[in-house]
């Protein structure tokens, strides 16, 4: 499968033959130049997934055709617009702000690394897009749907998939 579509409006993400509900940013949605840090709001576009990082003691079945790797405890994920590794993967303790990818809620078990603000990444444009685990109906800023829908995912994606959020 190559195309994943989150519709915003109706709250739900396509991909082959299905739609599952799915949850969006606190702040609704909005067009990617409008994006910033800490907004909580899903950025419209057509995002490239880069990778899958997933928990090894959560059972998902790594991605055949797709780059991924299994996270660590000390992972996390820059989110201080003035860090130079600013949206990208960093490893705790960390002198920024960072967020940490190994949580104990589950949300992070199976996570899709989207290509927003990443090539290269602009200072305070948005980070840490991801598409993961639904827990709840807001996220901040992400796209999440529920655990059964990302194993079927994760088992159908292709080298090239993308996610539209529309």
């Amino acid at each position: 499968m190559r195309r994943i579509v989150a519709d915003t409006a109706a709250r739900t993400l396509r991909y082959g033959d299905r739609a599952v509900a799915c949850a969006i940013g606190r702040g609704g949605a909005c067009d990617a130049t409008d994006k910033r840090e800490g907004d909580g709001r899903t950025p419209f576009g057509s995002w490239p997934i880069r990778a899958v990082l997933l928990r090894p003691d959560r059972g998902f079945a790594p991605p055949a055709r797709l780059p991924w790797r299994w996270l660590r405890r000390e992972d996390g994920w820059s989110d201080a617009p003035d860090d130079p590794a600013y949206n990208r993967p960093v490893r705790h303790p960390h002198r920024w702000s960072a967020e940490r990818l190994w949580r104990d809620d589950g949300l992070y078990d199976a996570i899709l690394v989207l290509g927003h603000n990443d090539t290269p990444p602009q200072p305070g444009l948005g980070s840490a897009i991801f598409l993961h685990l639904r827990e709840g109906e807001v996220t901040e800023g992400c796209v999440a749907i529920p655990r059964d829908a990302m194993r079927d995912l994760l088992g159908d994606l292709a080298a090239d998939a993308v996610v539209d959020i529309v």
